[in-house]
């Protein structure tokens, strides 16, 4: 979700991205409030298949459960903090932090592309491989294999969340030099491989 506000003038006087801690189930809504008070909302939104008893049926949910993206003043937060639902403005301690432009472009970039995207395990920085195909080129990000699949991890640090992207090998080039390691913390505890960035 995003919006030329015309209240809170935020992206044309350059005003860094900050994370939301919000309700769950209620990002959306709070997005929407937000962006009727003139303020630019980054909402990344997946799709899943939900099995009831009967039927199937595709729904959208947010990437990062309980958490959106919001461009503003931090001098001038107070309106933003008093949205409802809004719970606190993410951050080291009680210090709120922006959250980095580049992560949060690679996010758009992967959700343009139309390729399958879906919430997965954090991985730490510095483990990361090129991307080198249509509206992808240049995305960086981490090489998992999970059961066959070959995905490419974009993460935002300060939230430690990740977003799992469905590739081909043959779109992806390493990062300067790589070798491959298992990472135990992957896709419920299991190993996966992963191309990491030699320091």
């Amino acid at each position: 979700m995003n919006s030329e506000g015309d209240r809170v003038d935020s992206a044309a006087e350059g005003f860094p991205w900050y994370a939301l801690q919000v309700w769950s189930r209620r990002e959306v809504i709070i997005a929407n409030h937000l962006e009727g008070q003139g303020l630019e909302c980054f909402l990344p939104i997946y799709k899943s298949t939900r099995q009831w008893s009967d039927r199937k049926k595709e729904v959208e949910q947010p990437l990062f459960p309980g958490y959106l993206f919001c461009r503003f003043d931090l001098q001038n937060r107070r309106p933003v903090l008093m949205i409802p639902g809004v719970q606190q403005i993410v951050g080291i301690g009680r210090i709120p932090m922006p959250v980095e432009d580049g992560e949060l472009d690679s996010i758009r970039q992967a959700l343009a592309s139309g390729l399958k995207n879906e919430p997965c395990p954090y991985f730490a920085v510095g483990e990361r491989v090129r991307v080198n195909y249509r509206s992808m080129v240049d995305l960086e990000g981490i090489l998992t294999n999970f059961k066959g699949s070959n995905r490419v991890v974009l993460s935002v640090t300060l939230l430690q969340r990740s977003v799992a992207m469905e590739v081909d090998l043959a779109w992806v080039t390493p990062v300067r030099g790589t070798k491959t390691v298992a990472v135990a913390q992957a896709y419920s505890g299991r190993n996966s491989a992963v191309a990491v960035l030699e320091q």
